[in-house]
């Protein structure tokens, strides 16, 4: 999946941040990537690690080894390494407690059928933006793309 979140086009046309599907291969790969090595990479190069897939074991480790190199060469250092979490809260199908929080906290009500209707990109979106050290003014804007909310 290479597409973009509705909520994230106020930085796609210039890939100054790094997106959701970015981020999301990250934690998928364990990888902790700075914003500075993402500033550091071509357009090219911000393409391909968008776009290569990252989803079975093989594809995982691949991912993992190119964007270490890449962010090597950059930077003459590899990105630390995470941890992967065998067992990660957007594969699961109970809604976390620091998603029902923020709802509640915008007064919103997300249904354990909607939170399974979801595809594991949204949950990770949704778990990204209730991180309470995280600008969370996308969550709303969030919930109304996923249809959670009118």
């Amino acid at each position: 999946m290479t597409d973009f979140f509705g909520f994230e086009q106020d930085f796609i046309a210039s890939l100054r941040c790094i997106p959701m599907i970015m981020r999301y291969k990250l934690d998928t790969c364990g990888v902790k990537m700075k914003l500075d090595h993402w500033h550091k990479f071509t357009e090219a190069e911000k393409t391909q690690l968008i776009q290569m897939p990252c989803e079975t074991p093989a594809e995982v480790q691949l991912y993992h080894e190119t964007l270490q190199k890449l962010i090597t060469d950059k930077t003459g250092t590899p990105a630390k390494v995470l941890d992967i979490d065998p067992h990660p809260p957007w594969l699961q199908t109970e809604i976390p407690a620091q998603v029902r929080a923020k709802a509640q906290d915008c007064a919103v009500e997300i249904t354990p059928t909607q939170w399974q209707s979801l595809s594991p990109l949204q949950r990770f979106a949704l778990l990204k933006l209730s991180r309470p050290s995280h600008e969370n003014h996308n969550f709303v804007p969030a919930l109304q793309e996923f249809k959670i909310i009118a």
